[in-house]
């Protein structure tokens, strides 16, 4: 115990007097979670869409009010085609709806033949979903109103019930998400770079020439790292709740139990990098391709698993993250499922046992 305290006092030296270590782990993960929380968004908002309004029939008059009086939409009314041709090449609209000249006719000969056009930009292919998803919306729920004002028998209507996230705000998937990305970085990062900098400044030798065992020194390394990375996700998760409104409907108890599993394989990925790399430059490379990339591209967090490709979704069954963002949105979103938690927290342990099984393989009090 005398060694363990010793080398534990001397890491936490070198953490507390390294500017690096602090930087990402204090002002890295507000700077992450502030471009998370505003610049990145996956929620559609003011589209600029154009009206061809080619009919001068009272329905079809009303039906280009409920256009322009939904919130989503910045609509340009206009009487020609060409005018939102044109600005939906130049890029100035994203879509437009076309009234036609004969929708006045169609729709007194029955609802199913009243019919618009709707165009768009599929440049982007999600907005243009998005979009057209939107006006086909708007026009289904007028055609809804208009049947019901002439009186006409009752028919069978769908409501929408939304769970966990009803008003479809991308923010509360990003941000706790976020903090998985915030997490592979302190947890990985920081980690790789640990053995590194010993061996290039010449120090992991006198180290080795101690009386302290290979697992001394490994846990003495890690456990200054897994209290930074615990401090990092209560302020992820006050900054994710006060400042970007993020509902938190599991407890924080969960929260942290759940962060302290996933810095386990974080944490053990990021030492076994630094064993392999002897070199800072070299350990933070391998940290950024083999952890900040497959948390960002492969968890869950931006992208759909189940829209991947079939190899890819089982490599993402190697990716730690994974299991950490779905157990992040759960507790944020639905609560505590302990369920969910369970299934997510023994993956990540098993990922983690098997880095620091290859680690201690591949460490020994040995120069050579």
């Amino acid at each position: 115990m005398r060694r363990l305290r010793a080398l534990l006092r001397k890491e936490a030296y070198q953490v507390v007097r390294d500017p690096a270590a602090l930087l990402i782990a204090f002002v890295l993960p507000p700077i992450m979670m502030f471009l998370y929380a505003f610049a990145v968004s996956l929620d559609v908002e003011d589209v600029r869409v154009g009206v061809v309004l080619e009919s001068d029939g009272a329905a079809a008059q009303s039906l280009a009010m409920a256009f322009d009086a939904t919130p989503f939409l910045r609509v340009t009314p206009t009487r020609h085609r060409e005018e939102v041709e044109d600005k939906l090449v130049s890029g100035k609209l994203r879509a437009f709806a076309v009234i036609p000249a004969d929708f006045e006719s169609r729709l007194l000969a029955g609802q199913g033949l009243a019919a618009i056009q709707i165009v768009t930009d599929a440049s982007n292919p999600n907005t243009a979903s998005f979009t057209a998803n939107y006006l086909q919306g708007v026009f289904s729920t007028w055609l809804s109103s208009a049947d019901n004002t002439a009186g006409s028998p009752a028919r069978l209507e769908v409501e929408q019930r939304f769970w966990f996230n009803p008003e479809l705000r991308s923010r509360q998937v990003l941000v706790p998400g976020a903090i998985a990305i915030v997490m592979t970085m302190i947890g990985t990062l920081l980690t790789a770079l640990v053995m590194s900098r010993e061996w290039e400044r010449g120090t992991m030798e006198a180290i080795l020439a101690t009386p302290a065992t290979m697992g001394e020194i490994i846990f003495s390394k890690l456990l200054p790292y897994f209290v930074l990375g615990a401090l990092a996700t209560a302020g992820c998760a006050f900054l994710a709740v006060q400042f970007f409104g993020v509902p938190m409907q599991g407890s924080f108890a969960a929260l942290m139990l759940i962060s302290g599993v996933f810095l386990v394989p974080a944490l053990g990925q990021g030492l076994l990098i630094s064993t392999l790399a002897r070199n800072q430059f070299l350990a933070s490379e391998l940290a950024v391709l083999t952890g900040f990339l497959p948390a960002f591209l492969l968890s869950g967090f931006l992208f759909e698993i189940q829209s991947m490709p079939w190899l890819i979704q089982k490599i993402t069954y190697i990716i730690p993250a994974r299991y950490y963002v779905s157990s992040l949105q759960t507790v944020f979103l639905a609560g505590d499922v302990w369920p969910v938690f369970l299934h997510d927290m023994a993956g990540m342990m098993a990922v983690g046992a098997v880095f620091f099984a290859i680690t201690l393989l591949k460490s020994n009090k040995r120069l050579g």
